[in-house]
């Protein structure tokens, strides 16, 4: 590939155009500009991570506002996050000035730095054009090194965002952080080999599982283990707010806000998990869920007709003539241009005044739906009823657990997932988290013995509980290995955090894992070679081929 050719090169989702990589702008609607931007951000935050670690290694300490930079940097750089090329710009002044600081650190302290450009550019707003034409992915020659570079850098921007979401309930974790700055440090300075790369990556998938568990932790000790829930899917009379992403420190923020206002609350997307929590129950406004994953958002935002509020990424962007352009906020790491930005404040709280006023002067949401759809099958809720599903599983009643968690998409092929799932005889049980459930989350696919046939355990984080809802089963069938379990996997992916996911995975040893609809773009052949051979990673076929392939059937 010939980067000088291209206006722009961006493979790390998996629409990239023709499973090679977007070149003249992003099929999530990203501009040339703004990946540029994004390039040259992601090349700031390389000198950054590289001179806060070396400090760090001579036993100084690095102000958690570096870190924070960090981990709100790469997360801003997700697909479907961030749109405004301002936006980015500014985080790279902020890196520039906070590199420059640390230099200073360095100095002071006889500190030797690495002589790389990554450290030592310092360039001002009329050299970030050039300068970012020369620092994105296509900067590293050696397709398997950039192969492996890249797929632990998204795992990296997962990891970052699951993190950024912890810290906002104050949960933050220094080794975690201090992980993130080395494992960019040692792919930017420390020239690693294939086998190096492929090592830090497990580590990478290592910290994953860590991060996601302390983010479980935040979640839980915040609002309350998930419980059984149905949710429901019509609406009230009232004007609505619509949240969507994944930061319950905002939907909490948001329900205590519009308490009382006469404005109702709704989820939409990655967010409908947050009714299975036990303290937002008690919000009476807080009405239920509208719509479905986040690709449908065009036609269901303006069928709601009030304000949409964004708390992370999975950012559509609207057509021109779109009227509801002018009710979305952003916030956190996401922007788009033209749309208002809710910043937080110094005690880290934000105010939605603004967001419910123009509530108040909307119509009610157009009902698109009716009815309830269940969930809340976290680790917590599933072990309480460890003993139902075990007896269920020794008496045969489930054959086989089907792990269908990720992300839905709007690629026609997808339908395979909503197929799979309608074909899966009656004793298997699909366990989900993600927006992937869209899928088939509303399918009439009954029960075992009271068991739902879709066990729903929350936000593409919540791949944690599953984690350990395998690792309990494990141990009371007294296996020696995870991967005798009646399990299958058969997950589907779209962005970082399924990338982070996946690797958290391949650390606990679960092997056979199935991605889909296509396999990842920035997978070189070679590294694909040592997933499938080391691993088992596959892709799917049809739905037919693949229920004989997974021993589901006969």
């Amino acid at each position: 590939m010939e980067a000088k050719s291209n206006n722009m090169f961006c493979y790390q989702c998996q629409e990239a155009a023709n499973g090679k990589g977007c070149t003249l702008k992003g099929v999530c609607g990203k501009k040339s500009s703004t990946s540029a931007s994004m390039d040259l951000l992601l090349f700031v935050v390389r000198g950054v991570c590289t001179t806060a670690d070396i400090i760090r290694s001579h036993g100084l300490s690095i102000d958690s506002k570096i870190n924070h930079f960090v981990t709100d940097a790469l997360f801003s750089t997700i697909t479907n996050a961030n749109f405004d090329d301002e936006s980015i710009l500014n985080r790279v002044d902020k890196g520039l000035k906070i590199k420059e600081e640390l230099k200073n650190t360095a100095k002071v302290n006889n500190i030797l730095l690495p002589e790389c450009d990554e450290v030592s550019w310092n360039g001002t707003r009329e050299d970030y054009s050039v300068k970012s034409a020369a620092v994105g992915v296509l900067r590293e020659e050696n397709e398997d090194v950039r192969s492996l570079k890249e797929l632990i850098v998204y795992g990296l921007k997962g990891m970052a965002a699951y993190l950024e979401h912890a810290v906002r309930l104050g949960y933050d974790n220094a080794e975690i952080q201090s992980f993130i700055q080395l494992a960019i440090r040692k792919m930017t300075v420390d020239n690693l080999s294939v086998e190096e790369l492929i090592i830090l990556a497990m580590e990478t998938g290592e910290k994953g599982v860590g991060v996601m568990a302390l983010l479980d932790k935040a979640n839980t000790e915040s609002f309350g283990h998930p419980e059984i829930t149905k949710v429901n899917i019509g609406v009230g009379t009232n004007p609505g707010i619509l949240i969507s992403g994944h930061d319950l420190h905002d939907m909490e923020e948001l329900l205590k806000q519009t308490e009382g206002t006469g404005v109702d609350v709704y989820t939409h997307s990655e967010m409908l998990p947050a009714h299975y929590y036990p303290a937002f129950k008690k919000y009476k406004h807080f009405i239920g869920n509208y719509g479905n994953a986040w690709w449908k958002q065009r036609e269901e935002f303006a069928s709601f007709n009030g304000p949409i509020v964004f708390t992370t990424n999975c950012i559509v962007p609207p057509l021109d003539n779109a009227e509801y352009k002018e009710r979305i906020f952003t916030s956190n790491s996401t922007g788009y241009p033209g749309c208002k930005h809710i910043s937080t404040d110094g005690n880290g709280r934000k105010d939605y005044s603004e967001v419910i006023r123009m509530a108040l002067k909307c119509k009610p949401p157009v009902q698109i739906e009716e009815g309830e759809i269940i969930g809340g099958f976290a680790h917590n809720q599933v072990l309480q009823l460890a003993d139902k599903v075990v007896d269920a599983v020794k008496s045969g009643a489930i054959r086989k657990l089907i792990v269908m968690a990720g992300c839905d998409g709007r690629m026609k092929s997808r339908d395979y997932y909503t197929e799979f799932a309608k074909n899966l005889p009656k004793d298997c049980v699909i366990l989900t988290a993600g927006c992937a459930k869209y899928k088939y989350n509303k399918l009439p696919l009954g029960d075992i013995n009271g068991i739902p046939r879709v066990l729903d355990a929350g936000q593409c984080n919540d791949s944690y509980s599953l984690a350990v809802i395998a690792l309990k089963l494990k141990e009371v069938f007294n296996l020696n290995d995870l991967n005798e379990l009646p399990i299958v996997y058969n997950i589907a992916w779209y962005e970082q955090k399924a990338v982070i996911v996946l690797l958290a995975l391949l650390s606990l040893g679960i092997k056979n894992i199935h991605l889909g609809p296509t396999l990842p773009a920035f997978l070189s052949a070679n590294v694909s070679k040592v997933l499938i051979e080391n691993f088992g990673i596959g892709g799917i076929g049809t739905v037919d081929e693949d229920m004989k392939a997974f021993g589901i059937v006969e």
